[in-house]
């Protein structure tokens, strides 16, 4: 699917808007320029560097690198692009005392595997213990343009980091076209490139996970990226107890909170650091983000409480 169009806008620039169907999500590019051309050129080339990258991190299909490395459980001569974000993802692992981990994959097939619409998942201590004795990513070794697993039956999702790193992509592919001034979001994946118009800030505003159409926050950006992360669209029960974001130290789905937005400078950051802090308890997911560098977030709390980290009010529009 595309949906595309272009319109003159009042500071003599070209305002482009596109939109595609790509991994998973609605993909969505505002590109601004004095040149139509240059603006729509820039926009096509973005999309193919998705698409690009979107062949290497994709878990779901079986001919991407990800796909064959959780298959044979190592990888040679590994794309750069996946050997960066594979080392980035360790990296967060520590940062965020395991609460990120891309190994969580064993778990995340468990409990899909045990899903139960109608009713409750029962999951019995064998599995759990079998799942959560796989989540290791001290057993990722990564070098020499290599990975592989320490123990059978290991798997990788970089869900929660790997959308965000593409978006970053597009965004320099923008940028080094001559279109600084531009928009990206990728199902909440948002990356602000420059401004909206002269010495305006890109306008974004936060969704309510509870409700379409609400939003409990609408922020300012500039040169700057905001990821939202929350188990509020994939259930594998009928309690909504059990989604697709899991603690990968419990295996246990987080409830205490129905979405964690964070900015960073990086979509990847904040993709990251969004999934760390959703499945800590509240006050845990204030601290970790204010021990960051410039990093807000916004808490949205099972029982629809806000929170929010020392500084997020300054990015709030008013």
């Amino acid at each position: 699917m595309r949906i595309a169009n272009a319109m003159r806008i009042g500071d003599n620039r070209y305002k482009i808007c596109e939109t595609r169907f790509l991994m998973g999500t609605y993909v969505s590019i505002t590109a601004l320029h004095e040149s139509k051309d240059v603006a729509e050129h820039a926009t096509a080339l973005a999309f193919e560097e998705i698409d690009r990258l979107a062949a290497i991190f994709d878990r779901h299909k079986s001919n991407t690198p990800v796909s064959e490395l959780n298959r044979t459980g190592r990888l040679t001569d590994v794309a750069p692009e996946l050997f960066y974000v594979m080392k980035k993802a360790q990296i967060f692992n520590n940062c965020s005392n395991g609460a990120f981990d891309a190994t969580v994959l064993p778990v995340v097939n468990m409990l899909r595997n045990h899903a139960n619409p109608n009713g409750r998942v029962d999951l019995n201590k064998s599995d759990l213990g079998e799942a959560l004795a796989l989540v290791d990513s001290k057993g990722l070794q990564i070098s020499n343009r290599k990975i592989s697993f320490d123990k059978q039956g290991m798997a990788v999702t970089l869900d929660g980091i790997g959308k965000g790193f593409i978006v970053d992509s597009a965004s320099e592919i923008l940028s080094a076209n001559g279109v600084a001034n531009h928009l990206i979001n990728a199902g909440g994946d948002i990356r602000a490139g420059g401004e909206r118009s002269k010495g305006q800030p890109w306008i974004i505003a936060i969704e309510d996970p509870a409700k379409k159409g609400n939003y409990p926050a609408v922020i300012q950006l500039k040169d700057a990226a905001v990821a939202t992360s929350g188990g509020y669209e994939v259930y594998f029960d009928a309690e909504k107890s059990h989604h697709h974001v899991v603690d990968p130290r419990t295996a246990l789905s987080p409830t205490q909170s129905l979405s964690v937005s964070v900015t960073a400078r990086t979509v990847m950051e904040a993709d990251a650091l969004s999934t760390s802090a959703f499945v800590m308890d509240s006050q845990s997911s204030i601290n970790f983000v204010n021990a960051q560098n410039s990093n807000e977030c916004l808490i949205v709390k099972s029982s629809g409480e806000k929170l929010n980290s020392k500084n997020w009010n300054g990015l709030v529009r008013v």
